[in-house]
């Protein structure tokens, strides 16, 4: 496992990465951008998205080709019906981006699939 301490929007950020997700970086000639993205709508859920493309203005890179951003989103609306499907998103205006930037990310693979899971306690992985 390799651990990197990262500057994001002023808050430092822990990002770890598992051994079989740091040879795949190893092998891949794409750069990965990996979003944390805080998604509020009814309830508020976290995902982290994987994706084969260059970085974004705002990302962070990473050792091992990977560059790290952080995106708050909303729904328009919130119907019960929105619950299992994909509704169209929109950015978040928040006021004070730093107060909910994660403290950590963690990034391994599950059956050769990108995982990832990011938090704001201390005691995470």
């Amino acid at each position: 496992m390799q651990k990197y301490q990262v500057e994001l929007a002023g808050r430092p950020l822990r990002v770890t990465i598992e051994r079989d997700a740091v040879a795949r970086l190893a092998a891949s000639p794409q750069p990965l951008r990996v979003e944390m993205e805080l998604y509020f709508s009814c309830l508020i859920r976290k995902r982290v998205r994987f994706l084969e493309m260059p970085p974004e203005a705002d990302d962070v890179l990473v050792p091992n080709g990977i560059s790290v951003g952080f995106r708050p989103v909303m729904t328009l609306g919130c119907g019960v019906h929105e619950a299992g499907g994909e509704p169209p998103l929109t950015d978040f205006p928040v006021r004070r981006a730093e107060a909910f930037t994660p403290h950590w990310l963690h990034i391994g693979l599950h059956q050769g699939q990108w995982q990832g899971e990011f938090g704001y306690d201390d005691g995470a992985p």
